[in-house]
């Protein structure tokens, strides 16, 4: 018998989930112990996010194991002057919780660790943290199919960021044109195309007004990242030639491995869009090939191969492959 695409699905690693339930709080206040040093925390709040923009989970979730004590360690024993750092770097680390588990398709503990980031950064008293947060939010919300909760999260966030932003504050233009991105992309997973091009119309000219070269909050918010989105858009509404089109447009080079990666599994969507397996399976081994945990572990990676397994009776032997690597299995 065959296995379904369910009961294929590769398990979650239980450390982030572990890693969520353990009662740090608790046993700071009962074990009180000596504070961190909080330079190191600085440093390695910053080496989780170059591994997640690497794509490179497994050693995210070990650096998140003794990461996440010690901010919580640090939040209850440093000195008064320092908890708004604490906070802002707790807030930091659990948005990488909350990527790393998305990306997993772990949904649940994704949006746990999203709502630890915002009252992390609620904490630290910083506002536009606390976007960031809600943008992680949207990812997720995205991910469990919730598009009106999406919708509205970003919606409300991107409003209450545009004074910011049209002061020219570019970090909070940065988070205001990511968020608007992920309305086109839930505008487009509703079928409405219309809203989907007036987000994108939007994004596209406040990502001229940031620029190619920063990467605020985390989001790596610029032009390049624009066309990514467009992208994934037409991928969204079906339109294939659309989507390759806009692909062959974009030079991905400046940004990071997960992002380029990413771009490769939507042209990979695009060509299975029009059946075109040769072309869809070489597109995911050149993204396995940047990112290969990334390929390996995403829900819609999996659906896709199964989807291209399907279309023909005998499957090249790097589709079969793939399969194998990704979990994915025809019906």
């Amino acid at each position: 018998m065959t296995e379904s695409r369910d009961q294929a699905q590769p398990e979650g690693d239980p450390r982030m989930r572990l890693l969520l339930s353990a009662p740090y709080s608790t046993i700071e206040i009962l074990h009180p112990g000596a504070p961190p040093d909080l330079a190191e925390l600085r440093d390695q709040a910053g080496q989780a996010w170059e591994l997640a923009h690497g794509g490179v989970y497994a050693r995210l979730v070990e650096l998140l194991g003794v990461l996440v004590p010690a901010l919580h360690r640090a939040a209850h024993a440093a000195p008064q002057e320092q908890r708004a750092e604490v906070f802002r770097l707790l807030a930091v680390t659990y948005q990488a919780c909350s990527a790393c588990l998305a990306k997993a398709g772990e949904r649940d503990a994704a949006w746990v660790a999203a709502d630890r980031a915002i009252n992390a950064a609620e904490r630290a008293e910083d506002p536009a943290l606390m976007a960031a947060g809600q943008f992680r939010l949207v990812l997720v919300c995205m991910g469990t199919r919730e598009f009106d909760q999406a919708e509205v999260v970003a919606r409300l966030t991107a409003d209450a960021l545009r004074p910011l932003a049209d002061s020219g504050d570019l970090a909070a233009t940065s988070l205001w044109g990511a968020l608007t991105l992920q309305r086109a992309v839930i505008a487009a997973r509703r079928g409405d195309a219309r809203a989907a091009f007036a987000h994108l119309d939007a994004a596209r000219l406040a990502g001229e007004q940031v620029g190619p070269s920063r990467n605020d909050y985390n989001t790596e918010f610029g032009p390049a990242n624009v066309i990514l989105h467009q992208v994934a858009v037409a991928a969204d509404l079906g339109d294939g030639p659309a989507a390759l089109s806009a692909a062959a447009s974009v030079d991905a080079t400046a940004l990071s491995p997960e992002r380029r990666g990413r771009l490769l599994v939507d042209v990979a969507r695009a060509h299975g869009l029009q059946r075109q397996v040769d072309a869809a399976v070489a597109a995911l081994v050149e993204a396995e090939a940047i990112t290969p945990e990334q390929v390996h572990r995403m829900p819609l990676v999996r659906r896709l191969v199964a989807d291209l397994l399907s279309y023909q009776e005998e499957s090249p032997a790097e589709l079969r492959r793939l399969a194998e690597a990704v979990g994915a299995f025809s019906a």
